[in-house]
């Protein structure tokens, strides 16, 4: 698989794709994700490590952004909590295997005075309902905004200035505002960074209950005892299609890329032993019901829980402890 093959995997937006391969082609561009850090580092989190593992594997220079000024403007947390999610975060993320990265906090540019001054003509150039909907996939209680969530898109776009880096990346919540980034960042001097955008996984429990760290229900942690991520894989929403399917898009984002393929173990009277190494292969048994749920499930927390050994291992070593 060519770099450009590695770094375009499971990405389902490019601005612009024709940017991106000239970046590419000049072999130094930087890359960077930013994380609020607020409840566990579970397997949504991990769909972005595991693809800024590729872009890391491709050559880029990837930059992980621990937003603990932005956590606290969106409400997510403060003081003394932020600073040890931080240290968390960073062991989680280095577990993970990105231990080339280049970690920041926010709190360590983000009260300089060009910084300030940036936020501060970007707010003259924003709308207040151009910034609320650029938050409306990221805030938390939109319908009843603080000022505070207002400030937090224009940050973000001042971010990417301040870390000089040519992508920004993230889930497909960022969009909109990745493209008021695109729109803003050249009134201040910057450059429209390229922007990069993968899948959200669905809730365990289903579309109609987002995924979150406050629900330990409808997520899977990536230090979860293996035991437990096998009960809840089991116990996971699981339809007979493949869209809003979490089972299968843990599989297709996680375990594929890092593992290369899907090992399911059964009876020879159910199918005997099948090894998939294309997704899209996989899928297609499964919508025509060559491969059972059960299956599937089985094949998926095996595998989950063996790509996530390494962490359980790095955390227990380090003794390191959710704050």
């Amino acid at each position: 698989m060519s770099d450009s093959d590695i770094v375009k995997r499971n990405v389902i937006e490019t601005v612009t794709e024709e940017e991106l391969d000239q970046l590419l082609a000049n072999k130094s561009a930087s890359v960077y994700c930013g994380y609020e850090t607020s409840g566990r580092v579970h397997i949504g989190h991990m769909v972005t490590a595991t693809k800024l593992l590729d872009l890391q594997n491709a050559g880029l220079t990837v930059k992980i952004l621990f937003a603990d000024v932005h956590t606290g403007l969106n409400r997510k947390g403060a003081g003394d909590w932020i600073e040890k999610m931080v240290d968390y975060w960073r062991h989680c993320f280095v577990a993970l295997g990105l231990d080339k990265a280049e970690y920041v906090s926010g709190s360590d540019f983000q009260f300089k005075k060009e910084y300030i001054e940036d936020v501060l003509k970007l707010a003259q150039d924003t709308t207040m309902n151009r910034a609320l909907r650029s938050m409306q996939e990221v805030a938390r209680d939109i319908e009843n905004a603080h000022v505070s969530q207002v400030i937090y898109p224009l940050m973000q776009i001042v971010d990417i200035k301040a870390l000089g880096v040519d992508i920004a990346y993230g889930g497909l919540e960022q969009r909109k505002i990745h493209m008021l980034a695109r729109e803003l960042l050249p009134s201040i001097g910057y450059k429209k960074p390229v922007c990069l955008h993968t899948p959200l996984i669905c809730s365990l429990k289903g579309p109609e209950c987002k995924m979150s760290s406050s629900k330990p229900e409808t997520i899977i942690a990536v230090d979860e005892d293996s035991k437990s991520i096998k009960a809840k894989v089991k116990a996971a929403y699981c339809p007979p299609e493949a869209e809003n399917n979490p089972v299968l898009d843990a599989c297709r984002l996680i375990v594929m890329p890092k593992t290369g393929c899907l090992k399911v173990v059964r009876p020879e009277k159910y199918g005997g032993n099948v090894e998939y190494t294309r997704f899209e292969e996989l899928k297609n048994d499964y919508i025509t019901k060559k491969l059972h749920p059960a299956d599937l499930k089985a094949s998926v927390a095996n595998s989950l829980s063996e790509v996530l050994e390494s962490v359980r291992d790095y955390m227990s070593e380090n003794k390191v402890e959710f704050p």
